[in-house]
């Protein structure tokens, strides 16, 4: 029936009478098309996955290295606490 997939915008091949430019203006481009792979049409849970791990994979940037584990070791304290864990066992006894 289709309830659950999200509808694809029509695509057209129009060209222009009068233009003289390179390619066709009206083209509709995402704008990180050129720079990552994981901007593609939607491909299920398991190929979004593994989009976003090979974008991972090939960044070589060490900020957004850094910002992950600071993201992780927030949300490891976080359900530390939910759960109430002794964090007393982290800190040295005086």
């Amino acid at each position: 029936m289709g309830l659950m997939k999200t509808k694809k915008n029509r695509k057209f091949n129009y060209k222009p009478r009068y233009y003289k430019g390179d390619g066709n203006p009206y083209e509709l481009k995402h704008k990180f098309d050129e720079y990552r792979t994981t901007v593609n049409p939607a491909k299920g849970l398991k190929g979004k996955f593994n989009a976003a791990m090979n974008d991972y994979k090939n960044n070589n940037d060490e900020s957004v290295n850094k910002r992950v584990l600071l993201i992780v070791g927030i949300l490891i304290f976080i359900f530390l606490l939910i759960i109430g864990f002794d964090l007393s066992i982290f800190f040295p006894q005086s």
